[in-house]
Parts: structure tokens; sequence; C-alpha cells
């Protein structure tokens, strides 16, 4: 195992730079997940770790070595990709063992590495069955299964979850969670599903645009997140985010009027973005008149869609209640629970 030093990395492609200086680090048995939308440099990121993206500059360090100009084959590290990339005329077990066997290890080391990953991963039964009598799920563990044999010192993930179906997608997060913890490998982990990344990670490292936005555990992220553009991408459903300016101690924006949090010093008609989560908003007698638009029961949780003015909010609604499109509602927004950015959202006031 071994700790990644990230220093001012950057990634051009001709004149197009698109990552720009990123600094991260990531300490030895660390679970970090790289999140962000599409286009965000992420998977780049990940691919300039494993070697498969040259570097134009900066470094990258994995345990005291500087891996910049080192092929994939002498970084030490195992990659499990989106796609499966199983070999179809190969068994389970030779899948498991190809790469011990490309390295020239002797047979007996690379049946007992298989047979240990088999165990791990609960694929046993299957080792002499082909890829294409195996489900979804039973692909990735293979794939995590090759990763595992060459017991790397780094695992990284490039979205390995997005072909599988939603049920099958919580399974699996929880396994290669518990794979984590069993073998205590750094790993790093690429997705586009911050519930991907709020369930599974250690510490996040949220990206856009190539640039590094926060990087935190996930309830750092999820309650104090620096600008508008984590915290609109952090939580499902996103952040409330309003545009609008101080009006003594409210705020208003569009027919919304909402207080504003207990202590907060800002002059009259100063432009901010007033945040605040769809279960950090409560129905009250007294609040801010809303009209629902869309109701949504998820089973557990209610989610409604509301209007005031020309501004649509989010509630959560967990008590189980009957609401109806058109129907007049009060809200109010739990005390010590509202975020305040400045107009442009770039950071907290």
């Amino acid at each position: 195992m071994a700790e990644v030093r990230i220093r001012d990395l950057t990634k051009s492609y001709g004149a197009m730079q698109v990552v720009h200086g990123v600094n991260v680090d990531i300490q030895d048995g660390q679970f970090v997940v790289l999140v962000g939308p599409s286009g965000c440099g992420k998977s780049t990121l990940l691919r300039m770790i494993a070697g498969l993206e040259g570097v134009s500059g900066g470094t990258i360090s994995i345990g005291a070595r500087v891996v910049n100009n080192l092929p994939p084959a002498e970084r030490d590290i195992a990659m499990v990709f989106q796609n499966y990339a199983l070999y179809p005329h190969k068994t389970v077990g030779a899948n498991m063992g190809f790469p011990l066997k490309m390295a020239r290890m002797n047979k007996a080391e690379i049946d007992s590495r298989v047979n240990r990953a088999a165990d791990i991963l609960g694929l046993k039964p299957y080792l002499d069955r082909y890829p294409r009598a195996l489900s979804g799920g039973q692909r990735q563990r293979v794939a995590m299964g090759r990763a595992i044999v060459r017991d790397p010192q780094v695992f990284l993930f490039d979205e390995p979850l997005s072909n599988l179906d939603a049920k099958l997608r919580v399974q699996m997060r929880s396994e290669i969670r518990e794979l984590h913890q069993r073998l205590g490998t750094t790993t790093v982990y690429v997705t586009h599903d911050q519930i991907e990344a709020m369930t599974m990670a250690d510490r996040i490292v949220v990206m856009r645009d190539g640039r590094i936005s926060q990087v935190g555990a996930p309830l750092e992220l999820y309650d104090r997140p620096i600008n508008t553009f984590v915290a609109g991408f952090i939580g499902s459903p996103s952040m409330n985010l309003i545009a609008g300016e101080v009006a003594g101690d409210r705020f208003r924006a569009g027919g919304i009027d909402l207080p504003m949090p207990a202590g907060a010093s800002l002059a009259q008609g100063t432009k901010l973005t007033y945040g605040i989560r769809p279960e950090h908003l409560t129905l009250s007698d007294s609040g801010q008149p809303v009209t629902v638009v869309v109701v949504e029961p998820t089973g557990a949780e209610i989610h409604l869609v509301l209007r005031a003015g020309d501004v649509e909010m989010t509630a959560v609604v967990r008590e189980r209640q009957t609401f109806q499109p058109g129907q007049t509602l009060h809200i109010a927004p739990q005390p010590g629970m509202v975020h305040l950015f400045d107009a442009a959202g770039d950071r907290t006031l």
C-alpha cells in the first residue's frame, strides 16, 4: 500500500488545457472518490495516475516514487474499468490469473492468488465458467478479482458500476466498500454519481472544469459546501439555491420572503444566493405561502416541487400525508440550516 500525492498537475491537448493545477493528497489506505459532471476531468486525472495519459505539468507520486515517466506496468497499480474488459474465450479463473501469467509467475502461485481472490469475492463456484454465463455483477467481480490478484499498492476504479441496474449498483457499492475494508488498499474511485461518492468515500474530491472545487469527508461537503456548485451537486434532491437580496432581517426574491439566519450581519440590499436543503424546509402554519406543483412519493419520503412567484423549490416530507397539485402550503426553513453564498455563488458568506 502507498499514499498518492498529486502536485500542480496539468493536462493539455494542444492549446486546450483540461486539467488545471490539481493538488490532492491521498493517504495510505484511504478510499477517495473523484466526482463531478461529465467533462470535469475526473477520468483524465485517474488515467494520468494510471499512466494511460501523459502529464503536461506537475508530478504524481505513488509511495516514495514520482511516476510521471513510468509505464503503467511499473506503477504497481491495478485498474478496474467500466466495461469489465474480460476475455470471452477464457474462464473466470483464467481471466483473473492472466496478469500474473503475463508477469511469468509460476502456476502454483497464480492458482493460490486466484483462489484467494475468488474466496474474497464469492467467485469460487464460477472459476470454470466463461464470462457469457455470468451476470453483470458477477462479471464486475471477476474484473475486481483480476485487480486483487496483483496485490497492488493502489486500486483505480473508473465508473465501474455505470453499466449495472439500480438494485445491483446498490449491492456492488456495499461489496466494493467491504472489499476495501478487508484489504485496506489505497483506492481512487471515479464516478459521476454523487450518491456513490457519499456512501463509499472516506474523502471526496469534487471537480469542475478541470479544477478541484472542494475536498472533504462526505458529511463535511454536505453540511459545509464552500460554493453553490458543491452545494447543488452533493445531495439528492439537490439544495434549493435562490438568488435574491437582503431586506432587513429577511431574504427576498421574486415572491419569496424567508428569514435570514440568526447572527447574519449583511447590509440592506446585499445580493446573495440563499441555500436550503429540501429536508430542512418544514411545513408551518405561518411561513412562506407556496403552491404545490408536483408530488413525488418515494415510499419513505414525499418530494414536493413548490412554487412561490417565479421561484421553484423542492421540499422533502417524511410524514405520511396527502398532497395535491395546486394546494397551498406554508413552509419555513429550519433554524441554523440556511446557507448563504455570494451573488456569484463562488464562496460562503
